[in-house]
């Protein structure tokens, strides 16, 4: 897949971070693909089943052929709860169960979700690659998936499934290719010597680099919290938005085949399409670095 440079996170269409209308969701897909995204990435978990069924209602007035569709197994909830399984048969049935509620008939991308949370479950990570990546792999057979991938927030986990499997074509990994943490950089050979691809996504960091501040649920350490509040009100000071300098400095690295943001505000996604197509203010990223300083590459986990 060629895929664009940004790419749409469809998770907030499921009111994963505030309530959302159906009306104005629609219409911020239809900003992204019209602002020349074509890669959308989403999940069973995310709103619990909420934001596959609205991004199905979306893609309704887009051809096919100009997105690619990403989704997921292994994470799911209901009631707000999370639950997880990584079986193979589980894997099959979430699959069909998506391009239901997407309304599609194969799908671009499969990724199995989250694959840390498999290390506390029995089997641990060998499991993903003893049974949820072959079962996967059998419906790309099929042709039911296009391509095969993992997910996790810790880097440690996705090398150590794509070493042991050769199903494995892409990594999806978040908050790790940012202002506030790079460690992505370090592994950028790595993957490529596995063959693998590499989506960025949560360029903000979940709303460490923003300018409200980091949500009260978020994982970060606090000593990285204040660095990057303090980061924030650096750039405000100089009229340019830490959001506008996260935004363009996650898109800016060319190993990256894509970067996810998620909005499903229209005004957002045109604003955010906008920054990615602007050149960084290099000189401001270092300095906001600075501020960061030994912050940077705290490690904190996924919730």
């Amino acid at each position: 897949m060629t895929v664009s440079r940004l790419g749409f996170g469809a998770s907030s269409l499921g009111s994963v971070f505030h309530e959302t209308r159906l009306g104005e969701s629609i219409v911020a897909v239809e900003a992204a693909v019209d602002g020349g995204i074509n890669f959308i990435d989403v999940s069973p978990y995310y709103g619990y089943y909420k934001a596959e069924t609205v991004l199905g209602q979306a893609l309704r007035g887009i051809p096919r052929e100009k997105h690619y569709l990403s989704t997921k197994v292994g994470r799911y909830g209901e009631d707000g709860h999370n639950a997880w399984d990584y079986s193979a048969g589980r894997a099959v049935s979430s699959v069909y169960e998506s391009m239901e509620r997407l309304g599609v008939d194969y799908i671009d991308l499969i990724n199995v979700h989250d694959i840390e949370f498999q290390t506390a479950r029995p089997g641990g990570l060998q499991m993903v690659v003893d049974e949820t990546l072959p079962a996967l792999a059998e419906l790309k057979r099929q042709g039911v998936v296009r391509h095969v991938g993992i997910t996790d927030l810790q880097l440690q986990n996705l090398k150590w499934v794509a070493e042991r499997s050769e199903t494995v074509e892409s990594v999806l990994n978040f908050c790790h290719y940012c202002l506030c943490d790079d460690a992505l950089a370090d592994e950028l050979d790595f993957f490529e010597q596995h063959g693998v691809g590499i989506v960025n996504a949560s360029p903000l960091s979940m709303g460490l680099l923003g300018q409200r501040g980091a949500p009260s649920w978020h994982p970060a350490p606090r000593p990285l919290v204040e660095a990057c509040c303090k980061a924030a009100a650096y750039c405000a000071e100089k009229s340019y938005p830490i959001e506008r300098l996260a935004m363009q400095f996650a898109v800016s690295n060319p190993r990256i085949a894509c970067t996810l943001f998620s909005s499903a505000n229209p005004v957002n996604v045109k604003r955010n399409i906008e920054w990615a197509n602007e050149e960084p203010d290099w000189q401001l990223v270092d300095e906001v670095k600075r501020i960061i300083g030994n912050q940077q590459r705290v490690t904190w986990a996924n919730t």
